[in-house]
């Protein structure tokens, strides 16, 4: 009897990419306490960029001089966004992070969308937001809502300049290009952070750390790219909050109140109508690349 392989689908390609950053990003709250936030960002995507050169070529002779500042912008972007997400980590749940960091890629889909309504979107998710922050508990914490959201607008960021750059470097080859940067942009606070607290076992769950995010991900992401539409993807991301939500609760034991459900199934909502929404015109739609749809924070 012959056997066949299998293979997966890409819906299920797509949702280990999700389960991988957000694994990633919980499992970062050990090391954020030994380390800090931005030390933590430093090591992570120090490692990431050793690996990430370890696989693939950066194209130098492909690059032009127009492509320079917007190549350093992205990886400045990069590493600012790493570091506000790990910082917000450090004060509210992992859910609420991921979820004020979700507004800024939704705001850029509405914005950049041919249909106004959309705008009603993000509009719906700062609503999911403010039930998950719940401002007027005594326990809100502004430092940690703030630095998300300086994540969000990072990611924003992140997205229009990945679009910018994407015809000229996709792929690995662009990675290979970006974090590097991202990691010296985040060594100027990260080193600091750091330093005198260094181990073989901290590189080690850096090195780790680093395969979860953004190694795998974007390994997984290429793969589901290849058999399945970017609204259909972008879709699948906007599970992104609620699985941070789950893994909060379950390696982090953050449990959220019934009001805070709300507000994350808002934010789901929210991102997949955006997404659905806010396709290229017919005839204009190209295949999308990972960076431009996930995060490295």
């Amino acid at each position: 009897m012959v056997k066949r392989n299998v293979p997966v689908p890409p819906w299920g390609l797509a949702v280990t990419a999700i389960l991988s950053v957000q694994l990633g990003s919980a499992l970062s709250v050990n090391l954020i306490e030994t380390v800090g936030p931005a030390g933590t960002a430093w090591l992570r995507l120090s490692m990431g960029a050793v690996i990430l050169l370890a696989i693939g070529r950066p194209p130098l002779r492909s690059i032009r001089r127009p492509d320079v500042l917007p190549l350093f912008g992205l990886g400045i972007t990069t590493g600012v966004m790493t570091v506000g997400f790990l910082a917000a980590v450090e004060h509210i749940p992992l859910g609420t992070a991921v979820a004020i960091e979700f507004l800024g890629p939704l705001t850029v889909a509405a914005i950049r969308s041919h249909n106004r309504t959309a705008l009603a979107w993000p509009a719906l998710a700062l609503a999911g937001v403010v039930l998950l922050t719940q401002p007027w508990q005594g326990d809100f914490n502004p430092t940690g809502v703030a630095w998300a959201a300086v994540a969000a607008v990072g990611w924003g960021v992140y997205i229009l300049l990945t679009q910018r750059i994407g015809d000229r470097f996709t792929g690995i080859g662009a990675l290979t290009l970006t974090v590097p940067i991202a990691a010296v942009a985040a060594a100027a606070v990260g080193i600091p952070q750091a330093a005198g607290h260094l181990s073989l076992d901290i590189l080690v769950a850096a090195a780790g750390l680093a395969i979860l995010l953004p190694v795998l991900p974007f390994a997984l992401e290429m793969l589901a790219l290849r058999r399945m539409t970017p609204t259909a993807f972008g879709t699948l991301m906007a599970l992104e909050p609620a699985v941070g939500v789950l893994l909060g609760l379950l390696i982090l034991h953050q449990q959220p109140s019934a009001i805070q459900v709300v507000g994350i199934l808002l934010v789901v909502l929210a991102g997949a109508a955006a997404q659905r929404g806010g396709g290229r015109r017919p005839g204009k739609e190209q295949p999308a690349s990972p960076a431009d749809l996930d995060f490295v924070g």
